[in-house]
């Protein structure tokens, strides 16, 4: 699993950024701006959806209390389906998590109506 804060820049991990290849410190800078981009378009898109002003939802989220992570998990796949444990079931805590699933891995799932569906 790869951790990195990504935005505010100043709650980057020191220690860790400058060491990454720059081709790497570049992709991040980029996915980070992009998914900054998007982000801002689901929350006025959101805002529509809930008839509120987007100027509202941008209050809420606006860039001076912008907190942007990413988190890189890599699960091969099992022999034994059946032993793997998995992660827990969660919550995410933060306003809007963006999810990137590869290869139809199964396992991801929303709660809805009190249960957990497979996505």
């Amino acid at each position: 699993m790869l951790f990195i804060v990504t935005q505010p820049v100043g709650l980057r991990d020191t220690h860790l950024f400058p060491k990454l290849p720059l081709p790497l410190r570049d992709t991040l800078e980029t996915y980070s701006a992009e998914v900054n981009s998007i982000a801002k378009i689901l929350f006025a898109k959101m805002a529509r959806a809930l008839k509120i002003k987007p100027e509202e939802m941008e209050e809420v989220f606006d860039d001076d209390d912008l907190f942007q992570s990413m988190r890189v998990n890599y699960h091969p796949p099992c022999p034994q389906p059946d032993q793997v444990i998995g992660l827990t079931p969660h919550s995410d805590a933060g306003g809007l998590t963006i999810l990137l699933q590869v290869n139809e891995v199964e396992g991801l799932q929303i709660k809805k109506d009190g249960k957990w569906v497979p996505i």
